[in-house]
């Protein structure tokens, strides 16, 4: 992709609006519609929640994880001293993964000010309220003690937005939606923190096909970009 077809929905995204990002033809063959965090509103929430038919997920960058000290899942679920008192978690082990080795997920969250937290309102306010927090805290240079306690004061969990934290070296290490969803917000910019959803075909069995995420964009006015558009920017 060139910089001037990169250029529309890297300065989309910068504007708060959403853009379309499919990984490859050899990894989950989805594509993912994605808002910056700060942009999240209830009316973000509802078209991610009817169009994409998939998980709701917030990827932040591995330098957000490492401010607030958010640890993997797979790396909770795999503690010897946590499997010894809960056998289940070996039994559970996340060893056939078929698109990858490792999964992004860290914990889930609810803004302290939500209720139930799954409604439209309740996301769109955790998922704003922690992207702006960490475009406050990253300006303001704090270190991970001060930024631990404002994310708890703010913040509880287990919640109803799921985090997926961006893999150490990023792109190096690890090309999955995570790092790309983290890749389009550093071009535009902003803080790294998306909030997106895979989109899958209208009966949910299959996702939904490149040339229908393409048509979706384009009834839509929103750009479309691939895994490997992303990866070229980073080269």
């Amino acid at each position: 992709m060139s910089e001037s077809t990169l250029a529309r929905p890297v300065a989309a995204f910068s504007r708060g609006e959403p853009v379309l990002v499919f990984d490859s033809d050899f990894r989950e063959q989805e594509t993912d519609l994605l808002w910056p965090a700060t942009a999240a509103t209830p009316e973000v929430m509802r078209q991610l929640r009817k169009d994409c038919g998939g998980l709701l997920f917030l990827a932040i960058g591995d330098d957000v994880g490492e401010m607030f000290g958010l640890p993997y899942l797979q790396d909770i679920h795999t503690h010897p001293e946590l499997v010894a008192e809960n056998p289940v978690l070996g039994a559970l082990v996340t060893n056939d993964l078929q698109y990858d080795n490792r999964s992004a997920f860290t914990l889930s969250l609810n803004h302290r000010e939500t209720y139930t937290g799954i409604t439209d309102h309740d996301r769109s306010l955790t998922t704003r309220r922690f992207g702006e927090l960490t475009q406050e805290l990253l300006a303001d240079g704090a270190d991970s003690e001060s930024a631990v306690a404002a994310l708890g004061a703010e913040f509880r969990t287990p919640g109803h937005i799921p985090l997926c934290r961006e893999a150490p070296g990023g792109f190096e290490n690890r090309q999955g939606h995570t790092e790309l969803a983290v890749a389009i917000a550093r071009l535009a910019g902003i803080v790294p923190c998306t909030i997106g959803a895979e989109m899958l075909q209208p009966d949910g069995d299959r996702a939904l096909s490149v040339e229908g995420a393409r048509a979706y964009g384009e009834q839509r006015g929103i750009p479309f970009l691939t895994g490997a558009d992303l990866l070229s920017a980073f080269e």
